[in-house]
Protein backbone atom coordinates (compact mmCIF):
# COMPACT_ATOMS: atom_id res chain seq x y z
CA UNK A 1 0.00 0.00 0.00
CA UNK A 2 2.73 2.04 0.43
CA UNK A 3 3.48 2.83 -2.93
CA UNK A 4 0.25 4.54 -3.90
CA UNK A 5 0.63 7.33 -1.21
CA UNK A 6 1.05 10.55 -3.41
CA UNK A 7 4.58 12.49 -2.02
CA UNK A 8 2.54 15.48 -2.28
CA UNK A 9 0.47 14.47 0.55
CA UNK A 10 3.06 14.65 2.91
CA UNK A 11 5.53 17.31 1.05
CA UNK A 12 2.63 19.89 -0.73
CA UNK A 13 3.37 21.77 -3.31
CA UNK A 14 -0.33 23.80 -3.28
CA UNK A 15 -1.88 24.53 -0.30
CA UNK A 16 -5.79 25.54 0.23
CA UNK A 17 -6.48 27.60 3.25
CA UNK A 18 -10.23 27.33 3.23
CA UNK A 19 -11.25 30.69 4.66
CA UNK A 20 -14.16 32.06 6.10
CA UNK A 21 -15.44 35.73 7.11
CA UNK A 22 -13.68 36.91 9.69
CA UNK A 23 -10.87 34.85 8.84
CA UNK A 24 -9.53 32.30 11.52
CA UNK A 25 -6.65 33.98 12.41
CA UNK A 26 -4.84 30.79 14.09
CA UNK A 27 -5.91 28.51 11.40
CA UNK A 28 -4.21 31.04 8.31
CA UNK A 29 -1.12 31.34 10.04
CA UNK A 30 -0.42 27.45 10.03
CA UNK A 31 -1.87 27.68 6.37
CA UNK A 32 1.60 30.41 5.71
CA UNK A 33 3.71 28.49 7.83
CA UNK A 34 3.14 25.49 5.49
CA UNK A 35 3.57 26.97 2.89
CA UNK A 36 6.55 28.52 3.48
CA UNK A 37 8.15 25.35 4.69
CA UNK A 38 7.32 23.62 1.71
CA UNK A 39 8.00 26.30 -0.07
CA UNK A 40 4.27 25.61 -1.67
CA UNK A 41 1.51 27.61 -3.18
CA UNK A 42 -0.97 29.18 -0.85
CA UNK A 43 -4.54 29.76 -2.25
CA UNK A 44 -6.87 31.51 -0.13
CA UNK A 45 -10.74 30.22 -0.89
CA UNK A 46 -14.03 31.49 -0.09
CA UNK A 47 -17.25 30.13 -1.07
CA UNK A 48 -20.13 32.37 -0.50
CA UNK A 49 -23.94 32.12 -0.83
CA UNK A 50 -24.99 35.62 -0.43
CA UNK A 51 -25.43 37.60 -3.75
CA UNK A 52 -25.10 41.71 -4.66
CA UNK A 53 -28.56 43.03 -5.73
CA UNK A 54 -28.37 45.67 -8.30
CA UNK A 55 -31.19 48.09 -10.42
CA UNK A 56 -30.60 48.64 -14.14
CA UNK A 57 -30.47 52.17 -15.03
CA UNK A 58 -32.64 51.71 -17.80
CA UNK A 59 -35.68 49.58 -16.58
CA UNK A 60 -34.85 50.06 -12.58
CA UNK A 61 -35.35 45.78 -12.55
CA UNK A 62 -33.71 44.78 -9.36
CA UNK A 63 -30.67 41.78 -10.09
CA UNK A 64 -28.53 39.55 -8.76
CA UNK A 65 -25.12 40.90 -9.53
CA UNK A 66 -22.41 38.37 -9.70
CA UNK A 67 -19.17 40.10 -10.86
CA UNK A 68 -19.82 42.62 -7.96
CA UNK A 69 -20.97 39.96 -5.07
CA UNK A 70 -17.43 38.24 -6.37
CA UNK A 71 -15.57 41.31 -5.95
CA UNK A 72 -16.89 41.87 -2.56
CA UNK A 73 -15.75 38.76 -1.47
CA UNK A 74 -12.01 39.24 -2.77
CA UNK A 75 -11.99 42.54 -1.44
CA UNK A 76 -12.45 40.67 1.95
CA UNK A 77 -9.15 38.78 1.05
CA UNK A 78 -7.19 40.65 -0.20
CA UNK A 79 -5.46 41.45 3.14
CA UNK A 80 -4.95 37.85 4.27
CA UNK A 81 -3.39 37.65 0.60
CA UNK A 82 -0.88 40.70 0.99
CA UNK A 83 0.21 39.52 4.19
CA UNK A 84 0.96 36.04 3.00
CA UNK A 85 2.90 37.79 0.29
CA UNK A 86 5.12 40.23 2.22
CA UNK A 87 5.95 36.44 3.92
CA UNK A 88 7.47 35.57 0.21
CA UNK A 89 4.68 33.59 -0.77
CA UNK A 90 3.03 33.22 -3.99
CA UNK A 91 -0.70 33.68 -2.77
CA UNK A 92 -3.69 33.50 -5.00
CA UNK A 93 -7.08 34.45 -3.94
CA UNK A 94 -9.97 32.64 -5.31
CA UNK A 95 -14.01 33.44 -4.45
CA UNK A 96 -16.93 31.25 -5.43
CA UNK A 97 -20.53 31.14 -5.06
CA UNK A 98 -22.49 27.87 -3.60
CA UNK A 99 -22.16 25.85 -0.85
CA UNK A 100 -18.49 26.11 0.97
CA UNK A 101 -18.26 22.73 1.76
CA UNK A 102 -19.46 21.45 -2.01
CA UNK A 103 -17.07 24.19 -3.72
CA UNK A 104 -13.86 23.48 -1.32
CA UNK A 105 -14.18 20.13 -2.41
CA UNK A 106 -14.84 20.74 -6.29
CA UNK A 107 -12.20 22.85 -6.32
CA UNK A 108 -9.37 21.10 -4.89
CA UNK A 109 -9.83 18.42 -7.21
CA UNK A 110 -10.28 21.19 -10.42
CA UNK A 111 -6.54 22.00 -9.34
CA UNK A 112 -5.08 19.02 -7.80
CA UNK A 113 -4.91 20.69 -4.36
CA UNK A 114 -2.16 18.80 -2.49
CA UNK A 115 -3.74 19.73 0.99
CA UNK A 116 -6.40 21.68 2.67
CA UNK A 117 -6.28 23.79 5.89
CA UNK A 118 -8.69 25.21 7.62
CA UNK A 119 -10.41 26.17 11.31
CA UNK A 120 -13.32 24.64 12.94
CA UNK A 121 -15.59 26.04 16.10
CA UNK A 122 -17.83 24.66 18.48
CA UNK A 123 -21.01 25.91 17.34
CA UNK A 124 -24.27 25.27 20.06
CA UNK A 125 -25.33 25.26 23.57
CA UNK A 126 -23.34 21.67 24.08
CA UNK A 127 -20.43 23.36 22.38
CA UNK A 128 -16.94 21.03 22.26
CA UNK A 129 -19.11 18.17 21.01
CA UNK A 130 -19.86 19.82 17.53
CA UNK A 131 -17.62 20.26 15.14
CA UNK A 132 -18.54 23.05 12.21
CA UNK A 133 -20.42 21.20 9.30
CA UNK A 134 -18.32 22.65 6.62
CA UNK A 135 -15.51 20.76 8.46
CA UNK A 136 -17.47 18.00 8.63
CA UNK A 137 -18.16 17.94 4.93
CA UNK A 138 -14.75 18.20 4.10
CA UNK A 139 -13.00 15.89 6.16
CA UNK A 140 -15.22 13.07 5.60
CA UNK A 141 -15.05 13.43 2.06
CA UNK A 142 -12.05 15.33 0.76
CA UNK A 143 -9.82 13.88 -1.68
CA UNK A 144 -6.46 15.03 -0.05
CA UNK A 145 -5.28 15.56 3.46
CA UNK A 146 -7.09 18.14 5.54
CA UNK A 147 -5.28 19.62 8.38
CA UNK A 148 -7.27 20.68 11.21
CA UNK A 149 -6.85 23.98 13.35
CA UNK A 150 -9.86 23.03 16.12
CA UNK A 151 -10.71 25.89 18.78
CA UNK A 152 -8.14 24.92 21.43
CA UNK A 153 -5.39 24.44 19.31
CA UNK A 154 -2.49 26.34 21.00
CA UNK A 155 -1.03 29.17 18.73
CA UNK A 156 1.87 27.86 17.25
CA UNK A 157 4.28 30.66 16.55
CA UNK A 158 6.09 30.48 20.06
CA UNK A 159 7.77 27.11 18.60
CA UNK A 160 8.02 28.81 15.26
CA UNK A 161 5.65 26.35 13.86
CA UNK A 162 8.17 23.29 14.03
CA UNK A 163 6.58 19.93 14.04
CA UNK A 164 8.96 17.78 16.40
CA UNK A 165 6.48 15.05 17.52
CA UNK A 166 3.73 13.21 15.73
CA UNK A 167 1.40 11.46 17.51
CA UNK A 168 -0.45 8.64 15.15
CA UNK A 169 -3.55 7.15 16.57
CA UNK A 170 -4.07 3.68 15.05
CA UNK A 171 -5.74 0.26 15.38
CA UNK A 172 -5.38 -3.19 14.06
CA UNK A 173 -6.79 -3.00 10.84
CA UNK A 174 -5.51 -3.07 7.60
CA UNK A 175 -6.17 0.82 7.14
CA UNK A 176 -3.73 1.74 9.93
CA UNK A 177 -0.98 0.54 7.69
CA UNK A 178 -1.84 3.75 5.05
CA UNK A 179 -2.23 5.71 8.10
CA UNK A 180 0.84 4.30 9.86
CA UNK A 181 2.97 5.10 6.43
CA UNK A 182 1.51 8.44 6.15
CA UNK A 183 2.34 9.31 9.49
CA UNK A 184 5.75 8.00 8.86
CA UNK A 185 6.16 9.81 5.99
CA UNK A 186 5.05 13.17 7.89
CA UNK A 187 7.87 12.29 10.43
CA UNK A 188 10.63 12.33 7.84
CA UNK A 189 9.63 15.68 5.94
CA UNK A 190 10.05 17.71 9.68
CA UNK A 191 12.64 14.95 10.81
CA UNK A 192 10.22 14.47 13.84
CA UNK A 193 9.75 11.70 16.37
CA UNK A 194 6.20 9.33 15.87
CA UNK A 195 4.46 7.86 18.03
CA UNK A 196 1.79 5.30 17.14
CA UNK A 197 -1.10 4.68 20.08
CA UNK A 198 -3.55 2.03 19.94
CA UNK A 199 -6.11 2.07 22.79
CA UNK A 200 -7.74 -1.19 23.98
CA UNK A 201 -11.31 -0.52 25.40
CA UNK A 202 -11.58 -2.37 28.42
CA UNK A 203 -14.32 -4.48 27.39
CA UNK A 204 -12.07 -5.53 24.57
CA UNK A 205 -8.45 -6.70 26.77
CA UNK A 206 -9.38 -9.97 27.03
CA UNK A 207 -10.02 -10.81 22.82
CA UNK A 208 -7.25 -8.73 21.93
CA UNK A 209 -4.33 -9.33 24.71
CA UNK A 210 -5.26 -13.10 24.30
CA UNK A 211 -1.93 -14.78 23.63
CA UNK A 212 -0.16 -11.91 23.23
CA UNK A 213 1.40 -9.25 25.18
CA UNK A 214 1.75 -5.53 25.19
CA UNK A 215 4.82 -5.51 24.25
CA UNK A 216 4.65 -7.97 21.34
CA UNK A 217 1.35 -5.25 19.76
CA UNK A 218 3.87 -2.50 20.37
CA UNK A 219 6.35 -4.58 18.08
CA UNK A 220 3.71 -5.02 15.52
CA UNK A 221 2.92 -1.14 15.35
CA UNK A 222 6.12 -0.75 14.60
CA UNK A 223 6.12 -3.15 12.44
CA UNK A 224 3.76 -1.39 10.61
CA UNK A 225 6.00 1.55 9.40
CA UNK A 226 7.95 0.77 6.39
CA UNK A 227 11.47 -0.22 6.89
CA UNK A 228 13.11 2.25 4.51
CA UNK A 229 11.45 4.98 7.06
CA UNK A 230 12.51 3.31 10.48
CA UNK A 231 15.91 4.26 9.63
CA UNK A 232 15.05 7.64 8.93
CA UNK A 233 12.94 8.51 12.12
CA UNK A 234 12.55 7.75 16.00
CA UNK A 235 9.38 5.73 16.45
CA UNK A 236 7.80 4.73 19.79
CA UNK A 237 4.97 2.55 20.24
CA UNK A 238 2.38 3.61 23.38
CA UNK A 239 -1.04 0.53 23.73
CA UNK A 240 -2.79 1.10 26.57
CA UNK A 241 -6.29 0.62 27.60
CA UNK A 242 -9.01 2.40 28.22
CA UNK A 243 -11.25 5.33 26.57
CA UNK A 244 -10.10 5.82 22.99
CA UNK A 245 -10.84 9.67 22.98
CA UNK A 246 -9.20 10.66 26.07
CA UNK A 247 -6.14 8.59 26.00
CA UNK A 248 -5.23 9.90 22.24
CA UNK A 249 -6.13 13.61 24.06
CA UNK A 250 -4.13 12.50 26.95
CA UNK A 251 -1.02 11.36 25.23
CA UNK A 252 -1.03 14.38 22.99
CA UNK A 253 -0.53 16.99 25.62
CA UNK A 254 1.93 14.25 27.76
CA UNK A 255 3.75 13.94 25.15
CA UNK A 256 4.08 17.55 23.76
CA UNK A 257 2.66 16.62 20.33
CA UNK A 258 2.73 18.99 17.45
CA UNK A 259 0.37 17.03 15.10
CA UNK A 260 -2.03 14.19 15.54
CA UNK A 261 -2.95 12.31 12.85
CA UNK A 262 -6.18 9.95 12.52
CA UNK A 263 -7.79 8.10 9.73
CA UNK A 264 -11.46 8.66 8.87
CA UNK A 265 -12.46 5.24 7.76
CA UNK A 266 -15.38 3.21 8.70
CA UNK A 267 -17.47 6.46 9.64
CA UNK A 268 -21.16 5.45 10.93
CA UNK A 269 -24.25 7.65 9.79
CA UNK A 270 -24.90 7.56 13.86
CA UNK A 271 -21.63 9.17 14.61
CA UNK A 272 -22.14 11.61 11.69
CA UNK A 273 -25.28 12.60 13.32
CA UNK A 274 -24.56 13.02 17.05
CA UNK A 275 -20.29 14.23 16.39
CA UNK A 276 -19.82 11.83 18.81
CA UNK A 277 -17.02 10.26 16.55
CA UNK A 278 -13.61 10.54 17.77
CA UNK A 279 -12.51 12.05 15.33
CA UNK A 280 -15.10 15.19 16.11
CA UNK A 281 -14.45 15.12 19.86
CA UNK A 282 -10.39 14.35 19.12
CA UNK A 283 -10.84 18.22 16.80
CA UNK A 284 -12.87 20.00 19.78
CA UNK A 285 -10.32 19.01 22.64
CA UNK A 286 -6.94 18.81 21.01
CA UNK A 287 -4.35 21.19 22.08
CA UNK A 288 -2.34 20.69 18.73
CA UNK A 289 -3.80 20.40 15.09
CA UNK A 290 -5.22 17.10 13.29
CA UNK A 291 -4.56 15.80 10.16
CA UNK A 292 -6.98 13.50 8.91
CA UNK A 293 -7.01 11.06 5.97
CA UNK A 294 -10.77 10.55 4.52
CA UNK A 295 -12.14 7.22 2.98
CA UNK A 296 -11.55 8.78 -0.29
CA UNK A 297 -8.20 9.16 0.53
CA UNK A 298 -7.69 5.78 2.17
CA UNK A 299 -9.90 3.90 -0.81
CA UNK A 300 -7.26 5.58 -3.24
CA UNK A 301 -4.42 4.37 -2.17
CA UNK A 302 -5.97 0.64 -1.95
CA UNK A 303 -7.00 0.60 1.96
CA UNK A 304 -10.81 -0.91 1.75
CA UNK A 305 -10.64 -1.27 5.82
CA UNK A 306 -12.36 -4.67 4.70
CA UNK A 307 -10.36 -7.05 7.59
CA UNK A 308 -10.89 -4.74 10.33
CA UNK A 309 -11.25 -7.07 13.65
CA UNK A 310 -14.60 -6.57 15.12
CA UNK A 311 -13.42 -5.46 18.56
CA UNK A 312 -11.36 -2.58 16.67
CA UNK A 313 -14.11 -0.61 14.97
CA UNK A 314 -14.61 2.23 17.66
CA UNK A 315 -10.77 2.51 17.92
CA UNK A 316 -8.87 5.34 17.65
CA UNK A 317 -8.67 6.82 13.83
CA UNK A 318 -11.89 5.97 12.65
CA UNK A 319 -14.73 7.85 13.34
Amino acid sequence: MAAALKPEWSKPSTILFASEFPANEKAFAFAVAQAAEFAADLILFHAYDTMVISASETSGVRYYDYAAAARTEMQHLEPLAERARAAGLRCEVVVRPGLPADQILSYARERAIDRVVMGTHSPGPIGKLLVGSVAEAVLRTSSVPVFIVGPEVVDGSFRNFETKIVLCAVSLGDTSAMVTTFAAELAVQHNARLILQHVIRPQDRHEVLAGRSIDQIESDLIAMVPKELQDKIEVQAIVVPGDPTEELLYQSRAQQADLVVLGAHGATAFAAITRHGIVYKVLAHSHCPVLTLSPAVLAATGATGEHVSPVETFLAGVF
